[in-house]
């Protein structure tokens, strides 16, 4: 009963960050409006799995590795960072482009994959040292002393529904046509607004890793 409690207060816990805004959301968010649901959908399931491999690696002792070598979390915080700044580089850069589009009738469907959308979800998620904080954190507080055999396989999947399921849902919401005219409408202010967003997050993150 104590291992499904904490299977429980885990998950309950994730969920609340899930939902903090980040680096993630806009990411999701903006391929959901600027390309299409499904562009969307394909980058939630990204932020899904990343979320997943950091459930797994929590598990195996993220927590420990952090204490034990602090230079490890160090160089995550200034690849996560740098990351970020490369990805706000390319949103300011093109905020005054026009959507690479072409008719569904000619089949030749979008300028961006729905795989590299699911890697760049993916990418996203695994350069956020707050994610894998937040993972090493909850974990340690909230396992039991015994881990059984079957956390291995619950909690990362748990984590993966949780953060995927939440990113779906705004890929869906925000791939609506109102939210998308929206965007289309003001799209030059809303990707340099984005854009610096997540370079001031990114630089916030290198430079923390010096302080």
């Amino acid at each position: 009963m104590d291992a499904i409690w904490s299977v429980l207060a885990i998950s309950a816990a994730l969920a609340v960050g899930a939902v903090s805004p980040g680096p993630s959301f806009i990411v999701v968010a903006r391929n959901a409006m600027s390309l299409s649901r499904q562009h969307g959908l394909a980058t939630a399931c990204g932020m899904g799995l990343g979320a997943g491999t950091f459930a797994l690696l929590a598990l195996i002792g993220l927590h420990a590795v952090f204490t034990a070598f602090p230079m490890a979390f160090l160089v995550l915080k200034v690849a996560g960072g740098m990351y970020l700044l490369y990805i706000a580089s390319l949103i300011i850069r093109h905020a005054t482009a026009p959507l690479q589009m072409q008719s569904a009738a000619d089949g030749t469907g979008l300028a961006v994959t729905k795989l590299q959308a699911f890697r760049h979800g993916l990418l996203t998620q695994l350069s956020n040292p707050k994610t894998a904080i937040v993972f090493a954190s909850v974990f340690s507080a909230l396992l039991p002393a015994q881990i059984p055999f079957w956390f291995y396989f619950v909690l990362p999947l748990a984590a993966m529904l949780i953060d995927g399921g939440w990113y779906i849902l705004v890929a869906y919401l925000l791939s609506a046509e109102a939210p998308r005219q929206t965007y289309l409408k003001f799209k030059t202010a809303i990707d340099r607004a984005a854009g610096t967003v997540m370079a001031l997050l990114g630089l916030k993150l290198v430079f923390a890793a010096f302080i």
